[in-house]
Formats: C-alpha cells, structure tokens, sequence
C-alpha cells in the first residue's frame, strides 16, 4: 500500500524534445495558407515528454506539473505583445484545464456542411449579407452564431470534438484573414495537423479503431492574473496539450489573439509525450 501511495503523489518531469518537427510545419502549401489567413508565425508547435504513466483522471495533476516545470518554463514559447516568442519564464499560481472531446477517425463530422446549402456544388462557400460584417459567407455564420439556419446541422457534442475546433480555428483565422472562397483548403489542414497530434490505436479485442490521446485546453495565471496563452481571453486565443499516454509525448499548440470576430487571433499548437 506505502508504494502504491508514493506511485500516486510522484509528479511529472518533463524534457523539451527539441528536434521533434511536425510535416505540416514544412509543408509549403500549409504555410501559403496560414500567412493567407494571417496565422504564420503565430501559430507554434512544441513537443515534450514525460517520465511518469498518463491516466486521464489525472489530467490537472498533469497539466499543473507541466506548468511548474523547470524545463517548460525555461523553453515554453509565449507570444508577446511586440510579435515575439519568449520564453514563459513565470511562476504559475493557477491552471484552468478543459478536457476536450477527441474521438474522430475520420472525416464524417463535416458530412452535414455538405447536405445544407453552404457549400455548393463545386464546393464554394455560399455568401451572405451581415449587418456587421462585410464578405460574410454561411459557413462563419454556421459556426458564429446560434441563430443561423444551419447552425443545428452541426451537434452540440460534434463541435466540442478537437478536430471541429482545429477546423473553426482555421476558418476564422487571424486579424488580417483572407477567407477562402472554397471549404477543401481549411478542412485539408485541420485534417493534416490532427493526424499528427493525434494517436490512434487498434482494440484487440473489437478490431476498431479508436482515438488514445487526451486533449486538455489550458491556460495559466501568474500573481497578477492570466498570462498564458494571452492576458486577455478571446476564442482565438488558445493552448492545447495533446498527449500521447504510449510514447509519454505531450505536443502543445498555442494561439494569442486580441480581437472579434472579423479581427482574429494567434495561435499555439503543443504537444508533450512520455520518455
């Protein structure tokens, strides 16, 4: 019983893998998009790992330890207000952490954007009138506002789920966003990026495939309030820890923004894993 109680209170050590590089980080094209939706260079990917198993029920412990690291506050990268990447180099005195649904393994959850009259056939988002807004189009409707036409085609559940966020993400893009006129490009790069932050596995028993890593949503404040991602709070602005419980690697995503709707944000993407 004495080991078992030692196992439990043992902390999370964590290592900065340095040369780890994401293929959508150099991927060209990708880089075309996201300086298109003024998003390059404020989106950054970082990977670290771990010394101790991973159990989901322990996702605040973990991401507490994470923050309270040496290592990850000697090399974590926050975006400050010049446009920089320093280092976080605080002591954190309180994390907020929302465990993300992620369980997709394909593509299916966007199905119903393609039956609703947003896109039409060719593929094109269909435009329309805002009294704020200019160039709105149904699709940031859809995912902006409750009291669209469609905004139900998409469930409650289904737009929690982390591949639906990267996705709403992408959309919406940064303060300077050209909007695309056609859906392939946005859904083509949350689905690159979720196939590297995410880690799948076959059941032995039931032969399917299911998703094993554990998506948590954090942000961190310091003595004088939120510092992490941003001091401000806006949808645009975000961290995510992606972890993988097998290989002990957690990647960490992060995006900073000020702004609404039609000025957005910066992003942070992250990953951590275990040694």
């Amino acid at each position: 019983m004495a080991e078992e109680k030692l196992s439990f209170e043992q902390t999370f050590t964590f290592n900065l893998l340095s040369t780890k590089q994401f293929t959508f980080q150099q991927d060209p094209k990708i880089s075309r998009l996201l300086m298109k939706w003024s998003m390059l260079g404020r989106i950054t990917i970082q990977a670290f790992n771990f010394d101790q198993s991973f159990q989901s029920y322990r996702s605040n412990d973990f991401a507490w330890n994470f923050f309270q690291d040496p290592c990850v506050k000697n090399n974590l990268k926050v975006l400050d207000t010049s446009g920089s990447w320093t280092p976080l180099g605080r002591d954190i005195t309180h994390v907020n952490v929302e465990v993300v649904p992620c369980t997709k393994v394909s593509l299916d959850i966007f199905d119903p954007i393609y039956s609703s009259g947003i896109l039409r056939p060719s593929g094109h988002i269909v435009k329309c009138y805002h009294e704020i807004y200019p160039d709105f189009d149904e699709l940031r409707r859809l995912l902006l506002e409750e009291d669209s036409d469609h905004y139900h085609i998409i469930s409650p559940s289904d737009r929690q789920e982390f591949l639906f966020r990267l996705f709403k993400h992408m959309v919406l893009g940064g303060e300077l966003c050209q909007y695309e006129d056609v859906i392939d490009p946005y859904i083509e790069t949350a689905k690159m990026m979720y196939k590297e932050l995410v880690s799948v596995r076959k059941d032995p028993d039931t032969k399917e495939i299911g998703v094993v890593t554990t998506i948590l949503k954090v942000s961190a404040h310091d003595q004088s309030g939120l510092c992490y991602p941003y001091a401000t709070e806006n949808e645009q602005t975000f961290a995510y820890l992606c972890i993988d419980p097998f290989k002990r690697h957690v990647w960490l995503r992060e995006e900073r923004t000020f702004c609404t709707v039609e000025q957005n944000p910066f992003l942070f993407l992250a990953s951590v894993s275990a040694s």
